[in-house]
């Protein structure tokens, strides 16, 4: 099915928040859509009438379809989908279910999201494993060769890689890599966590094991909310999180449980099953709007806005790769991003300040120590990103 051109005054009449403020911080967490609230707030008056448990079995269609909205969005099965809090909860669930030991190889790339540095580098401390970081091509990203030649020399247990870093527009090539860990029967692990909703996925075509993602950002969902993708090949292994409770599993003998046959195995027990209805309902706003035509309006907004930086003296765009995405990076000559994000949130502009600390590698490749982050979605116009740009050419005159 063909998609419609997408009508970006009606997109912005179903979101409220487009009335009172230019929202150029989608990377960080999205404007919800008029329907994305409403699921929110029925479960909770739902909740507030009837009992918290009682108006989850009340919803038990609407949670599976949920499922089914996620899942249509990644092109997988209900099955093969877990509900979290956020995509760190998702990230960490699957790499605690690969049963690292002592000498075993991580295979990661320098651009990886923060978090899932600490936590390799926590496992390098805690089990002994070994934290291996495959090299940059001379364009930017990782160089899959390197990758296959790394793999092929040193096995590793897991290949980790980030598809779009918090910090940068750089797209990896995730499918790439995806086709190298299938050849090599090595498990994969995607953190998608802001290119849901931004970007087109098909877990078949990457090839992943795990994929994790976050509701807040690109997908317009609420905060607290994320999903994991785990593939058939990883549940045929067996393969569970460290800490499994009695969402994931069944205790059938007195020492002795057994793991759920899907997905499910990686959740907890507990949910705000508001935030998870509504997760399903951006999901389902996504589709409809169509994921093609959304990365098309989100790459046209991102390229104005790299045009209209690169005009500026004391501005030096950070952003490489062959592939860019709607977010923007850039440092400013002898200002700290920190005080353009206040001086454009008093002009009801929002954008985010980078620090090293969220991309050390990156950040001491490119030697700076902090960023400015803007991130234009779909229903921002092109007025509101001139509006940016002419706001900071004032602000840095």
């Amino acid at each position: 099915m063909q998609n419609k051109p997408l009508d970006i005054q009606r997109l912005r009449a179903d979101t409220p928040g487009c009335k009172e403020r230019v929202h150029l911080n989608n990377a960080g967490s999205a404007l919800m859509p008029q329907p994305v609230v409403r699921a929110i707030q029925e479960h909770i008056i739902l909740e507030s009438r009837i009992g918290g448990y009682e108006a989850a079995e009340a919803r038990a269609d609407a949670v599976q379809a949920a499922y089914r909205s996620v899942a249509d969005l990644i092109g997988a099965q209900p099955r093969n989908i877990a509900f979290t809090e956020n995509a760190t909860a998702s990230f960490i669930q699957a790499l605690s279910s690969t049963r690292l030991q002592r000498g075993d190889v991580i295979l990661t790339t320098r651009n990886d999201y923060a978090s899932n540095q600490i936590q390799f580098l926590s496992l390098q401390a805690r089990l002994g494993v070994d934290i291996v970081r495959a090299p940059d091509c001379a364009t930017g990203g990782v160089d899959v060769q390197a990758i296959a030649e790394l793999i092929r020399r040193r096995p590793p247990r897991l290949v980790c890689v980030t598809h779009v870093p918090t910090n940068s527009g750089l797209v990896q090539d995730v499918a790439a890599i995806g086709s190298v860990c299938r050849d090599a029967g090595v498990l994969f692990l995607v953190d998608a966590c802001q290119s849901i909703g931004q970007l087109p996925i098909d877990v078949t075509a990457l090839g992943c094991d795990f994929l994790s993602a976050s509701a807040r950002k690109y997908l317009r969902g609420p905060r607290g909310a994320g999903f994991l993708y785990v593939s058939d090949r990883a549940l045929e292994q067996g393969l569970e999180p460290l800490y499994i409770d009695m969402r994931g599993a069944d205790w059938i003998a007195e020492d002795r449980y057994r793991a759920l046959p899907d997905a499910r195995r990686f959740e907890t027990w507990e949910f705000a099953w508001a935030l998870v209805l509504a997760t399903g309902e951006a999901a389902r706003y996504a589709l409809a709007l169509g994921l093609e035509p959304i990365a098309g309006r989100v790459a046209e907004l991102a390229s104005r806005l790299r045009a209209g930086l690169g005009k500026f003296e004391r501005v030096r765009l950070l952003d490489r790769g062959g592939t860019l995405c709607g977010i923007v990076s850039l440092a400013i000559a002898g200002l700290d991003p920190a005080d353009m994000v206040t001086a454009l949130r008093r002009r009801a502009i929002n954008t985010s300040a980078q620090i090293r600390e969220y991309a050390v590698i990156d950040y001491d490749d490119k030697r700076v120590g902090a960023s400015l982050r803007i991130s234009p979605h779909y229903y921002n116009t092109e007025q509101e990103i001139d509006l940016a740009l002419s706001t900071m050419q004032e602000l840095l005159a």
